[in-house]
């Protein structure tokens, strides 16, 4: 069970070297600073002479260190050319409750692990590793993939020189940083030439809907007009029907005994010659009197 003040802040202590300041680096400080409710993280920072000596050269030198853990919004302060192994003038100079680091024993300037006074003490606090991320693990990549890397700062205006690349590899570069190039104009020209082919398969689906809708609109139309029920047929039956009855003569009534007389002639006004049905002439000599003024009746008429 670990004891600390709770009437002021916990003063704890994180060191490394933090070359190449990364995801892991930030969160190892992260856990450092969220170890207690109330703390104040102090991060150490080791030189470049004394990083060189035990532990190897670094891409990034110490100005370039200590300014990025200034920058990490869990530090509090950055102690500067910080101490590879933690003495306990150190730990009183800047009143240290506890060390925070990760578990795994570190082994380095002839001891099995710099931290191990520290453990017995009773103030280290354990923080865990991020798997994956490492200072070492982002030089491997880089190394590994050199000559991308190389052809990459060549085509951003390095200069052979400042790269520490020989004549013949700088023209080698030069030259696959040409074809690379051809090689993505050709691939941006068969990329605009599929789009181009979709495109145009597109807008001849469109068009062959669009024409069998129209085909069908103009068969469902003709087919009203001319089928066989359609209004073509309806209206020349239509019109057949009414020429038929303009060309056939009306027939008189059978019921009509006699035809009418012509409108132009003027009715007779009397009809006394006019034979009677019911009462036939007395004699031959009245019968031809009676023609005989019937003919000349008609002779006035005339």
């Amino acid at each position: 069970m670990v004891f600390y003040p709770v009437d002021r802040p916990v003063r704890v202590y994180a060191d490394g070297i933090f070359d190449l300041f990364h995801s892991g680096h930030a969160r190892a400080l992260m856990q450092a600073k969220t170890l207690f409710p109330n703390s104040y993280l102090l991060v150490g920072v080791c030189s470049d002479d004394l990083t060189h000596k035990f532990k190897g050269f670094t891409v990034m030198n110490e100005a370039e260190r200590y300014e990025a853990l200034r920058h990490c919004r869990y530090v509090d302060e950055v102690i500067r050319d910080a101490p590879w192994t933690l003495t306990p003038e150190f730990l009183e100079k800047h009143k240290i409750d506890f060390v925070a680091h990760d578990d795994i024993p570190y082994s380095s300037a002839g001891s099995d692990d710099v931290y191990k006074h520290i453990k017995e003490a009773g103030m280290f606090v354990p923080t865990q590793r991020t798997e994956g991320i490492s200072t070492s693990d982002i030089i491997t990549r880089i190394v590994r993939d050199y000559d991308v890397y190389a052809r990459r700062n060549l085509q951003r205006g390095y200069t052979a020189k400042e790269l520490n690349v020989s004549f013949i590899n700088e023209k080698k570069y030069r030259f696959q940083n040409q074809v690379d190039k051809m090689k993505e104009k050709v691939k941006n020209v068969e990329e605009r030439s599929k789009e181009f082919v979709n495109r145009v398969e597109e807008k001849s689906h469109d068009l062959i809907q669009k024409w069998e809708e129209k085909s069908r609109e103009f068969i469902g139309n003709f087919l009203e007009l001319f089928g066989p029920d359609g209004a073509w047929k309806q209206m020349f039956q239509e019109r057949s029907s009414r020429m038929l009855q303009a060309l056939s003569p009306k027939q008189s009534p059978v019921s009509s005994p006699t035809r009418s007389r012509s409108p132009s002639r003027s009715p007779s006004p009397t009809f006394s010659w006019l034979p009677n049905k019911t009462s036939p002439p007395s004699s031959p000599k009245a019968a031809s009197a009676s023609i005989s003024s019937m003919s000349e009746g008609d002779e006035d008429e005339k």
